[in-house]
Protein backbone atom coordinates (compact mmCIF):
# COMPACT_ATOMS: atom_id res chain seq x y z
CA UNK A 1 0.00 0.00 0.00
CA UNK A 2 1.41 3.30 -0.79
CA UNK A 3 1.52 6.48 1.76
CA UNK A 4 -0.21 9.35 0.76
CA UNK A 5 0.30 12.75 2.52
CA UNK A 6 -1.94 15.53 2.16
CA UNK A 7 0.02 18.75 3.20
CA UNK A 8 -1.55 22.49 3.70
CA UNK A 9 1.42 24.39 1.95
CA UNK A 10 1.62 27.71 3.36
CA UNK A 11 2.20 30.47 1.61
CA UNK A 12 6.49 31.18 1.18
CA UNK A 13 7.08 27.57 1.37
CA UNK A 14 8.67 25.56 -1.42
CA UNK A 15 7.37 22.24 -2.87
CA UNK A 16 11.02 21.15 -2.23
CA UNK A 17 12.78 19.38 0.46
CA UNK A 18 15.96 21.49 0.11
CA UNK A 19 16.70 25.09 -1.36
CA UNK A 20 19.95 24.80 -3.14
CA UNK A 21 22.22 27.43 -4.57
CA UNK A 22 19.94 30.25 -2.76
CA UNK A 23 21.75 32.92 -0.76
CA UNK A 24 19.30 33.35 1.75
CA UNK A 25 17.59 30.06 3.19
CA UNK A 26 14.06 29.59 2.22
CA UNK A 27 11.27 27.59 3.80
CA UNK A 28 10.93 24.44 2.40
CA UNK A 29 9.18 20.92 3.01
CA UNK A 30 11.00 19.87 5.32
CA UNK A 31 10.83 22.28 7.52
CA UNK A 32 6.72 20.97 7.56
CA UNK A 33 6.96 17.34 7.15
CA UNK A 34 9.33 15.00 9.03
CA UNK A 35 8.42 12.09 6.90
CA UNK A 36 10.98 9.78 5.05
CA UNK A 37 10.74 8.64 1.79
CA UNK A 38 8.10 10.49 0.43
CA UNK A 39 8.36 12.97 -2.59
CA UNK A 40 5.82 15.97 -4.26
CA UNK A 41 3.37 14.85 -6.67
CA UNK A 42 3.44 17.75 -8.59
CA UNK A 43 4.54 21.58 -7.91
CA UNK A 44 2.51 24.17 -5.54
CA UNK A 45 4.42 27.75 -6.52
CA UNK A 46 6.11 29.20 -3.23
CA UNK A 47 3.12 32.35 -3.79
CA UNK A 48 0.81 29.48 -3.84
CA UNK A 49 -0.98 27.81 -0.41
CA UNK A 50 -3.16 24.94 -0.01
CA UNK A 51 -2.67 21.11 -0.98
CA UNK A 52 0.05 19.51 -1.84
CA UNK A 53 0.46 15.60 -2.39
CA UNK A 54 3.10 13.75 -1.52
CA UNK A 55 3.47 10.05 -1.50
CA UNK A 56 6.09 6.76 -1.33
CA UNK A 57 4.96 5.49 -4.65
CA UNK A 58 6.30 6.41 -7.73
CA UNK A 59 3.40 4.95 -10.17
CA UNK A 60 1.12 6.89 -8.19
CA UNK A 61 2.83 9.87 -7.89
CA UNK A 62 3.16 9.95 -12.02
CA UNK A 63 -0.54 9.31 -11.92
CA UNK A 64 -1.31 12.05 -9.94
CA UNK A 65 1.19 14.46 -11.59
CA UNK A 66 0.79 13.81 -15.30
CA UNK A 67 -1.35 16.24 -16.66
CA UNK A 68 -2.55 12.61 -19.56
CA UNK A 69 -4.21 11.17 -16.58
CA UNK A 70 -6.05 15.32 -16.48
CA UNK A 71 -6.98 14.52 -13.12
CA UNK A 72 -8.62 17.48 -11.84
CA UNK A 73 -7.40 20.25 -9.81
CA UNK A 74 -10.22 23.07 -8.12
CA UNK A 75 -8.24 26.38 -6.47
CA UNK A 76 -10.40 29.01 -4.78
CA UNK A 77 -8.60 32.25 -6.60
CA UNK A 78 -9.23 35.88 -5.37
CA UNK A 79 -8.81 37.71 -8.58
CA UNK A 80 -8.76 41.82 -9.01
CA UNK A 81 -11.80 43.33 -10.38
CA UNK A 82 -15.10 41.93 -11.03
CA UNK A 83 -15.21 38.71 -13.82
CA UNK A 84 -17.90 39.64 -16.67
CA UNK A 85 -19.52 36.92 -18.38
CA UNK A 86 -16.84 37.06 -21.39
CA UNK A 87 -13.78 36.50 -19.13
CA UNK A 88 -15.54 33.77 -17.29
CA UNK A 89 -16.54 32.38 -20.86
CA UNK A 90 -12.89 32.60 -22.01
CA UNK A 91 -12.07 30.58 -19.05
CA UNK A 92 -14.55 27.88 -19.67
CA UNK A 93 -13.42 27.83 -23.44
CA UNK A 94 -9.57 27.58 -22.64
CA UNK A 95 -7.32 30.83 -23.14
CA UNK A 96 -4.08 31.15 -25.73
CA UNK A 97 -1.41 31.47 -23.56
CA UNK A 98 2.33 31.94 -24.65
CA UNK A 99 3.04 27.91 -24.47
CA UNK A 100 -0.21 27.46 -26.31
CA UNK A 101 -4.16 26.78 -25.62
CA UNK A 102 -5.40 25.57 -22.43
CA UNK A 103 -7.99 22.97 -21.82
CA UNK A 104 -11.31 24.67 -20.77
CA UNK A 105 -11.62 25.05 -17.25
CA UNK A 106 -14.73 25.08 -14.92
CA UNK A 107 -15.42 28.19 -13.01
CA UNK A 108 -18.00 29.80 -11.46
CA UNK A 109 -18.32 33.05 -9.10
CA UNK A 110 -18.35 31.93 -4.97
CA UNK A 111 -18.39 34.08 -2.13
CA UNK A 112 -15.65 34.92 -0.03
CA UNK A 113 -14.57 31.24 1.56
CA UNK A 114 -13.52 30.92 5.47
CA UNK A 115 -10.30 30.72 5.01
CA UNK A 116 -7.32 30.98 6.94
CA UNK A 117 -5.31 34.30 6.81
CA UNK A 118 -2.79 34.47 4.50
CA UNK A 119 0.51 35.73 6.29
CA UNK A 120 1.62 38.26 4.91
CA UNK A 121 -1.98 39.24 3.75
CA UNK A 122 -3.05 40.32 0.18
CA UNK A 123 -2.05 44.12 -0.91
CA UNK A 124 -5.53 45.72 -0.47
CA UNK A 125 -6.46 48.80 -2.86
CA UNK A 126 -9.89 50.55 -2.15
CA UNK A 127 -10.68 51.71 -5.15
CA UNK A 128 -10.24 48.40 -6.94
CA UNK A 129 -12.88 45.59 -6.66
CA UNK A 130 -11.59 42.10 -5.78
CA UNK A 131 -13.54 38.79 -6.14
CA UNK A 132 -13.54 35.14 -5.79
CA UNK A 133 -13.48 32.23 -8.26
CA UNK A 134 -13.42 28.18 -8.18
CA UNK A 135 -11.42 27.16 -10.63
CA UNK A 136 -11.05 23.96 -11.75
CA UNK A 137 -7.93 22.59 -14.55
CA UNK A 138 -7.11 19.74 -15.93
CA UNK A 139 -3.13 20.42 -16.82
CA UNK A 140 -0.83 21.43 -14.42
CA UNK A 141 1.51 24.27 -16.43
CA UNK A 142 3.51 26.22 -14.84
CA UNK A 143 1.62 29.02 -12.83
CA UNK A 144 -1.18 28.49 -15.07
CA UNK A 145 -3.87 29.72 -13.09
CA UNK A 146 -2.38 33.10 -12.57
CA UNK A 147 -1.67 32.93 -16.17
CA UNK A 148 -5.23 32.26 -17.09
CA UNK A 149 -6.90 34.81 -14.91
CA UNK A 150 -4.16 37.55 -16.12
CA UNK A 151 -4.95 36.53 -19.74
CA UNK A 152 -8.40 37.35 -19.67
CA UNK A 153 -7.76 40.70 -17.44
CA UNK A 154 -8.09 39.56 -13.94
CA UNK A 155 -4.98 39.48 -11.71
CA UNK A 156 -4.70 36.79 -9.06
CA UNK A 157 -4.38 38.08 -5.37
CA UNK A 158 -4.27 34.48 -4.08
CA UNK A 159 -4.28 31.40 -5.13
CA UNK A 160 -5.66 28.30 -2.65
CA UNK A 161 -5.22 24.67 -4.08
CA UNK A 162 -8.11 23.56 -2.28
CA UNK A 163 -8.14 19.60 -4.21
CA UNK A 164 -6.82 17.11 -6.32
CA UNK A 165 -9.15 14.72 -7.61
CA UNK A 166 -11.07 13.69 -4.09
CA UNK A 167 -8.60 14.64 -1.77
CA UNK A 168 -9.13 18.01 -0.56
CA UNK A 169 -7.09 20.25 2.35
CA UNK A 170 -10.76 20.28 4.17
CA UNK A 171 -9.80 20.38 7.69
CA UNK A 172 -5.80 20.56 7.55
CA UNK A 173 -4.37 24.03 9.08
CA UNK A 174 -1.82 25.42 7.23
CA UNK A 175 2.00 23.74 7.47
CA UNK A 176 -0.10 20.98 8.45
CA UNK A 177 -0.87 17.40 7.44
CA UNK A 178 -2.74 14.22 7.54
CA UNK A 179 -1.37 10.73 6.05
CA UNK A 180 -3.47 8.10 4.16
CA UNK A 181 -3.04 4.57 2.77
CA UNK A 182 -3.93 4.28 -0.99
Amino acid sequence: MARLILFNKPFGVLSQFTDRGSPTARATLSDYVAVKGVYPAGRLDRDSEGLLLLCDDGRLQARIADPRFKLPKTYLVQVEGEPQKPQLQRLRQGVELNDGMTLPADVTGIDEPALWPRDPPIRVRKAIPDCWLRLTIREGRNRQVRRMTAAVGLPTLRLVRWSVGDWTVAGIAPGEFTEISV
